[in-house]
C-alpha cells in the first residue's frame, strides 16, 4: 500500500506547479514561527539554583503560549514577560521546585492562524548518588579459583569513574590476572594467597556533580592448597601451586551476544577470562579486518573503536587461551542511528488559492523512523474526500483553500529518538504591498555602488521594475528581492527612481531619491618612516570630502587594525593636530602599521604607513665562558638580542676584577657586530666577571647579565715596563724612570723591577738593582756619558720576558767653550751673514741645542756722539757654522757675539766683532703739498724723510702733465734738487690751467728712496675785474701760510720723537694695529718672550730661529708716535717677523731673496716708517 501511495505522489508532483518558499514580512499577518527553544534533555545538577526553559516565536498577530507536562496542561510557576516582543513562553524553575517538576515538557505558540509546537523537553532531576547500606560477607575461595568483587555503583549524572582502592587509599594493583571491567566489578582470573585482604573498596566518582561515594569494604579469603599428607594446622606447610584450569570467561556469559549502539558512539567489547595459568585474550573480526583506529586496552581484555561507522558492524570474536586450552565468545555488532533529516528541514510555503500544496518530510534512521503528521499540534489524518492526503512522509493539499493555512508538524521517531519540524503553509491572494518607505533618500559617492531597496509582498509573488529616464547598461542590476543596484555610480545617476510592483491582484509604486556626491579623498598620505626611540613621530594625513558631508567627516587613526584612543589629557602620548598624528616619546611598542581613515556617513578611504622604531640593541643573552688552550685564554660566547631595526655594529666586552678595582667595569675587547664570540687573553691571579653589550647606530644597549666569576691562576709577568726615560737633572747623576705595569698586569704577588745599566761603547759590566718603585737614580756619574739601560719585571712566580735595551746619557752641564773665528759679511744695509767655527763636541757637555747670535747697535753714523744700546738676538738650532741676521739699521755701528747652548744653559760668548752697515736709501718724505699756483707755476713744499739712512744729497722731482679727460700722461720732466736742506721748490714754465702729478724722492749716496705723490693744477687767466680782491684772499698767500704752519708742526713732532727715541729694537709701541698688523705683532711678541728649546728646534742651516730682545726694555707707551700714530720702527718690526716666520730667504752666499726691501720702502703718506729724524 505504501508503494502505491508513493507512485501516486510522484505522478501528482509531476502534474502540479510547486508553491514558493515562505518569506513573509512581519508587517503581514502570518502563522507563528519558532525562533528559539530549549532542547532536551535538561539535567538539573545539585548546584543549579534555577533552570530556565525557553520558548520564543514570532508571528502576526503575536503568538500566545501554553505548556504541557507529560501530556497534561501545565501552568509554569514563573513566566518571563517581554511586552516589546510579546514573548511569554520562557519560564524559570527554582531549586526548591525541581523535584516535583521533573518530566517532559512541550511548548505551544498560537495565534488565530495556527499553532507551532516544540519537541518534548525532558527535565531530569537526578538524586544524589550513594551506595545502599548492606552487610557484605567475606568472599572465601580456594587458591586458583576465580573471584568477582561486585561494585554495583549507584545511578547518577554521567560520566562516572570507578576506582578500586584499599582503606589506605592505595590503588589495587591490576594486571592480566586482576583487572576491572567496564561494569566496575573487579575480576580475578585466578586467586593467589596474597589476594587475601579485608579492605577492597569500590569508589565511584561523579565528576559533573563533583561527588565521590564509597562502598563498604569487602574481604577476600584465599585458602591455600597443601599436600594430602600434611594437615592444615601443620606449621611446616609447604606452598603448592594451584591446579591447572582450562580457560573460561567471567564476562560475558555464554558463547554469543549482541551489541547494539548508535553511529558515532564508541564500541567497547570486553572479554575477561578465568583459568590457571592466566589466559591471554586475542581479538579478530570475522570475515574482515579490525579497523586501524581500534585499540586493545586493559591488558588485552577490552577492544575499543571510537566513532563507529555502519561499516564497523559485523561479527567479532575473542579467544582466551592458556596451556590447558581456550575459550571463545562471539559478538554480533549492530550499528544503528536515530532519525535525522536527509536534507534541510521542510520549508514553509506561500501559495495562491486553488493550487496544490505538497509537504515532504525526508528523514532517515535505523531502524526506519515512523512519521506522525500534525496540524496546529493536533493529529492530521488522511482525508481523500476533502482532498487532504497523508502519504507516509508526504502531505498533499489539493485545490488549497485559505482555511488550509496552518502550521503542519512532521514528527519522525524510532526507539533511538525523534525529530520534529514545523512547516508553515499560507494559502492566500494579495495585491502587491511595498514595504519600503516612499521617497527614501540614498546618498553615495561617485564611483561607489548603491542598492535602492524595494521590499514587496504579494500573492502570487509580484514582479518589480524600476523606472527613470535612463536605466540601461551593465551598471544597473535588478536583484531578486526587487532592489536596484547601481555599480560605479556617476554624477548623472542622481535623481528620482520609481519602483513598480505588479501581480494579478493589483499594482503598487514607490519613489527613491539618489544623490551622487564627490568621494572622500586623501590628498596627503602618510609615508613610511624610521624614527629613533624617545623622539616624536609625525604622520601626516590630509583629506577632502564633499561639502555637504563636512558635518559627518572625521579623521581617525588605527594601529595594526585597532583604533588609537585619542585623549586630551596631559599624559596622553597621542595628539592629532591639523591632520598630523603626533606620537610623543616613541618606544618599541609604537612600531607597526598606521592607517589613516577619512570617513563620512556614506564612504571612507584609508592610507597606511609603516612606522619603524629604531632603538638601542637588547642585551645579549646566555653569555658563557669556555676555556681554550690555557686557563688564561678563554672564549666568550653569547646569543645576540634584538637589534631593533638598526644593525649591530660592534659588541663591547667588559670585565670587572675584584682585587684591584672592584665594581669598576673596563672595556676589554671590541667584536664586529656580525660575530657572537670573543677570544680573550686574561691576566693571572685575578677574579674576573664579564658582561657584553651591543652598539648600533642609535647607541649602546644595556649590558648582558654577568657571567659567573672566573679566577685565573698566578703566573710570571707577561711584559716589561715601557716608555723608559733616561734624564740627567744634575750634572753627575742619571735619572731612570718608566711606566709601571698596571695592577692587573702583575699576574701574581710580589712585583719588582730589575734595573740594569752600563756605560755604552766601553768594556763595562751590567750593574743591577731590584726596586719596587718605577724610578731609579744612578749617582756619581760622569757628565754626559752614554749608558745602556734595561728593565725587567718579576714577581713571586717568575721573571718577565727578556727586556729591550735602551740608551741615554747621564746629566748635562753648561758648555765650556765659545765659538771662534767669528766673521761677518754685510749683505746689504739691513742683512748680515755671520760665520764661526763650531765648538768641540766634548766642550758642549750635553745635547747640542744650537747657537745664539747677539748683536747690539752702538751708534748711528749720522749722530756718532749719541751712544745707543739696541740689543737683539736670534737662536739657531743644530750644529751650524753660519747664520743670516736681518733687521739691521743702515749706516750704523754694531757689536756682535756668538755662543753655543744645550739644555742646561748657554756657553761663554765669543770675542766680539765690531762692524758698520752701509748707507741706505732714505725713507719716503712724510708730506708733499702743492700751493701758490699761478697760470704757469706751482710752489711745492715738503718735509725731510724721517729716516735718512745716510747723508742726504738732495731730492729727485718728477712731474707729469696729465690729460684731465683720459688721465693719461702727456709729458714728463725730471729735476735733481742738489740742495739737501731745502724743503720747497717752485716749478716754472708750466702750462696754464693744466693738471700735473708730482713725485718727490729723497736721495743719499746709496740712491733715492720711494717717492711721495701729489697732484695740482695751474690757474687760468681771469678778467681784470676779478683780480681786484683783497690781498689776504690771494691763493699764493693762503698756500704759503698753510705750508709754513705744516712745516712747523713737523719740526715739533720730530723734536719730541728724537727726545724720547732710544731703547730696543721693538721698544717703540706699535700703531693701533690693523687686523693683519695685530696678527704680526702678536707673533713677534711670542718670539720675544720664548727662549728656544734646543731639542725642539729642528731647523735647517738657513732658517732663522727665535728672536729675543736684550734685557733693556722701555715702558709700554713711553714714546710718541710719528704722523698719524704710526710707530717709527713698525716696518722694521714687521720685516723681522717676516724673516723669522719664513717670509724671506737667503742664499748660501748670503745674498737676500725676497721682498725685504719692498717692506722697508713700501710706505706711503698714510704709512710712514722708520724713526723720525733729528732735524727737519
Amino acid at each position: 500500500m505504501r508503494l502505491v501511495g508513493n507512485l501516486w505522489l510522484v505522478l501528482l508532483l509531476a502534474l502540479t506547479p510547486r508553491a514558493t518558499g515562505l518569506d513573509i514580512p512581519l508587517e503581514v499577518e502570518q502563522l507563528p514561527t519558532l525562533i528559539t527553544h530549549t532542547s532536551g534533555p535538561i539535567i538539573a545538577l545539585p548546584y543549579d539554583q534555577t533552570i530556565t526553559i525557553r520558548c520564543e516565536a514570532r508571528g502576526n498577530p503575536p503568538p500566545e503560549y501554553r505548556w504541557t507536562k507529560d501530556g497534561e496542561d501545565f501552568v509554569p510557576p514563573h513566566v518571563t514577560t517581554n511586552k516589546t516582543r510579546h514573548t511569554r513562553g520562557t519560564f524559570v524553575l527554582h531549586k526548591r521546585h525541581l523535584v516535583q517538576c521533573q518530566g517532559k515538557y512541550r511548548c505551544y505558540a498560537s495565534n488565530k492562524l495556527g499553532t507551532a509546537i516544540t519537541e518534548e523537553i525532558e527535565l531530569i532531576v537526578p538524586k544524589i548518588p550513594k551506595f545502599p547500606k548492606e552487610t557484605l560477607y567475606p568472599v572465601v575461595v580456594d587458591e586458583g579459583d576465580p573471584i568477582i568483587l561486585h561494585c554495583n555503583p549507584p545511578e547518577g549524572v554521567p560520566p562516572i569513574t570507578i576506582y578500586w582502592m584499599s582503606i589506605g587509599l592505595q590503588h589495587i594493583e591490576q594486571d592480566e590476572r586482576v583487572s576491572m571491567g567496564i561494569d566496575g566489578n573487579l575480576y580475578f582470573s585466578n586467586a593467589l594467597q596474597n589476594d587475601s585482604r579485608e579492605d577492597y573498596g569500590c569508589h565511584a566518582a561523579f565528576t559533573k556533580i563533583r561527588t565521590i561515594v564509597q562502598k563498604t569494604s569487602m574481604a577476600v579469603v584465599v585458602n591455600s592448597l597443601k599436600p594430602d599428607n600434611i594437615s592444615a594446622d601443620s606449621d611446616n606447610a609447604v606452598a603448592v601451586a594451584p591446579p591447572l584450569r582450562i580457560p573460561g570467561l567471567l564476562l560475558p556469559s555464554g558463547v554469543q551476544s549482541e551489541k547494539v549502539l548508535l553511529k558515532g558512539e564508541s564500541l567497547q567489547l570486553e572479554c575477561i577470562p578465568e583459568g590457571y595459568p592466566t589466559p591471554k585474550v586475542k581479538w579478530i573480526k570475522m570475515g574482515d579486518k579490525i579497523p586501524p583506529r581500534a585499540k586493545v586496552i586493559n591488558f588485552g581484555k577490552l577492544l575499543r573503536i571510537s566513532a563507529v561507522e555502519e561499516s564497523d558492524g559485523g561479527k567479532y570474536m575473542c579467544t582466551a587461551r592458556n596451556s590447558e586450552g581456550e575459550a571463545v565468545h562471539y559478538f554480533d555488532v549492530l550499528v544503528e542511528e536515530p532519525p535525522k533529516w536527509l536534507t534541510e528541514l521542510p520549508q514553509g510555503q506561500l501559495t495562491v488559492i486553488g493550487s496544490d500544496v505538497h509537504i515532504k518530510c525526508s528523514v532517515s534512521g535505523k531502524p526506519p523512523p515512523d512519521i506522525t503528521w500534525r496540524r496546529n499540534g493536533e493529529l492530521f489524518r488522511d482525508d481523500p474526500q476533502n482532498n487532504r492526503r497523508v502519504l507516509d512522509d508526504t502531505v498533499v493539499l489539493r485545490n488549497a483553500r485559505p482555511e488550509d493555512s496552518a502550521v503542519y508538524q512532521c514528527d519522525a521517531a524510532n526507539h533511538h529518538g525523534s525529530v520534529l519540524a514545523n512547516i508553515n503553509i499560507m494559502v492566500m491572494n494579495m495585491a502587491p504591498r511595498i514595504l519600503t518607505m516612499d521617497n527614501l533618500e540614498y546618498a553615495v559617492v561617485q564611483g561607489g555602488n548603491v542598492v535602492m531597496n524595494c521590499s514587496v509582498f504579494g500573492s502570487p509573488p509580484p514582479t518589480t521594475s524600476w523606472v527613470k529616464e535612463t536605466i540601461v547598461g551593465e551598471r544597473f542590476l535588478s536583484l531578486h528581492d526587487g532592489s536596484l543596484q547601481i555599480i560605479a555610480t556617476e554624477k548623472d545617476d542622481s535623481g528620482k527612481y520609481v519602483c513598480v510592483a505588479l501581480n494579478t491582484e493589483g499594482k503598487s509604486v514607490a519613489t527613491a531619491v539618489l544623490d551622487v556626491k564627490d568621494p572622500t579623498e586623501i590628498v596627503d598620505q602618510p609615508r613610511d618612516m624610521r624614527i629613533i626611540s624617545g623622539t616624536t613621530a609625525q604622520l601626516i594625513c590630509r583629506a577632502e570630502c564633499d561639502e555637504s558631508l563636512q558635518n559627518t567627516f572625521e579623521l581617525l587613526w588605527w594601529k595594526d587594525g585597532e583604533e588609537i584612543p585619542l585623549s586630551f589629557e596631559e599624559n596622553s602620548r597621542y595628539l592629532v593636530d591639523d591632520g598630523k598624528l603626533h606620537i610623543m616619546n616613541v618606544n618599541l611598542s609604537d612600531q607597526g602599521t598606521y592607517t589613516c581613515v577619512a570617513r563620512t556617513s556614506i564612504d571612507q578611504v584609508n592610507a597606511t604607513a609603516l612606522l619603524t622604531v629604531l632603538d638601542v640593541p637588547d642585551a645579549p643573552q646566555n653569555v658563557e665562558i669556555t676555556e681554550l688552550k690555557s686557563p688564561r685564554n678563554v672564549r666568550l660566547s653569547w646569543v645576540p638580542g634584538s637589534d631593533h631595526n638598526s644593525s649591530v655594529t660592534e659588541y663591547i666586552v667588559e670585565y670587572e676584577e675584584s682585587q684591584w678595582e672592584p665594581g669598576r667595569w673596563k672595556e676589554l675587547q671590541k667584536v664586529p657586530g656580525n660575530q657572537a664570540t670573543a677570544e680573550l687573553a686574561l691576566h693571572g691571579h685575578l677574579n674576573y666577571q664579564f658582561r657584553v653589550y651591543a652598539v648600533n647606530a642609535v647607541g649602546p644597549g644595556p649590558p648582558s647579565e654577568l657571567t659567573e666569576k672566573y679566577k685565573t691562576l698566578p703566573a710570571a709577568p707577561e711584559r716589561n715596563p715601557e716608555n723608559i726615560k733616561i734624564q740627567g737633572h744634575l750634572p753627575h747623576q742619571m735619572d731612570i724612570s718608566w711606566e709601571p705595569l698596571l695592577p692587573i698586569e702583575h699576574n701574581g704577588p710580589g712585583l719588582e723591577y730589575k734595573v740594569s745599566y752600563r756605560k755604552l761603547g766601553v768594556e763595562d759590566v751590567w750593574r743591577e738593582h731590584l726596586v719596587k718603585r718605577h724610578s731609579f737614580v744612578v749617582r756619581n756619574t760622569s757628565t754626559f756619558v752614554p749608558y745602556e739601560v734595561k728593565i725587567q719585571s718579576r714577581n713571586s712566580h717568575g721573571w718577565g720576558p727578556e727586556p729591550k735595551v735602551v740608551s741615554g746619557y747621564s746629566g748635562e752641564d753648561v758648555p765650556t767653550a765659545a765659538p771662534w773665528n767669528v766673521a761677518v759679511e754685510v749683505v746689504n744695509t739691513t742683512v748680515l751673514r755671520v760665520s764661526w767655527t763650531p765648538v768641540p763636541p766634548a766642550t758642549v757637555r750635553g745635547h747640542l741645542g744650537g747657537y745664539d747670535v747677539h748683536w747690539s747697535r752702538k751708534r748711528s753714523l749720522l749722530d756718532p756722539n749719541r751712544i745707543l744700546d739696541e740689543r737683539r738676538s736670534l737662536s739657531f738650532a743644530g750644529n751650524r757654522t753660519h747664520a743670516m741676521v736681518p733687521g739691521l739699521a743702515p749706516f750704523s755701528e754694531y757689536r756682535l757675539t756668538v755662543n753655543v747652548f744645550n739644555k742646561k744653559g748657554n756657553g761663554p760668548n765669543s770675542d766680539p766683532v765690531i762692524f758698520n752697515t752701509s748707507e741706505g736709501v732714505p725713507e719716503q718724505v712724510p708730506i708733499l703739498t702743492a700751493s701758490n699756483a699761478h697760470e704757469d707755476s706751482i710752489l711745492l713744499v715738503w718735509g725731510p724723510p724721517l729716516e735718512a739712512n745716510g747723508i742726504l744729497t738732495g731730492y729727485l722731482l718728477q712731474y707729469h702733465l696729465i690729460n684731465e679727460t683720459t688721465l693719461e700722461v702727456v709729458d714728463s720732466q725730471e729735476i735733481n734738487i742738489t740742495t739737501a736742506d731745502t724743503t720747497q721748490f717752485r716749478l716754472e714754465d708750466l702750462e696754464e690751467g693744466s693738471l700735473y702729478r708730482f713725485h718727490l724722492s729723497a736721495c743719499t749716496r746709496a740712491g733715492c728712496g720711494p717717492a711721495q705723490a701729489q697732484e695740482s693744477s695751474t690757474v687760468s687767466l681771469a678778467p681784470v675785474g676779478s683780480q681786484q680782491s683783497d690781498f689776504s684772499t690771494q691763493g699764493w698767500f693762503i698756500g704759503t701760510m698753510c705750508a709754513a704752519a705744516l712745516l712747523t708742526l713737523v719740526v715739533l713732532i720730530v723734536c719730541f720723537l728724537r727726545r724720547d727715541k732710544g731703547g730696543k729694537y721693538a721698544g717703540t709701541p706699535p700703531p693701533p694695529p690693523q687686523p693683519q698688523d695685530m696678527f704680526s705683532m702678536e707673533k713677534v711678541k711670542e718670539k720675544e718672550d720664548l727662549h728656544p728649546d734646543a731639542e725642539s728646534q729642528g731647523m735647517n742651516d738657513d732658517t732663522f730661529c727665535e728672536y729675543s730682545d736684550s734685557e733693556e726694555k722701555p715702558l709700554n707707551g713711553s714714546s710718541f708716535r710719528c704722523l698719524h700714530g704710526t710707530a717709527g720702527d713698525s716696518i722694521s718690526r714687521d720685516s723681522l717677523v717676516d724673516y723669522a716666520d719664513g717670509g724671506g730667504e737667503f742664499n748660501e752666499d748670503g745674498s737676500f731673496i725676497g721682498e725685504y726691501s719692498g717692506h722697508r720702502h713700501g710706505g706711503s703718506i698714510s704709512e710712514p716708517s722708520g724713526p723720525c729724524p733729528d732735524t727737519a
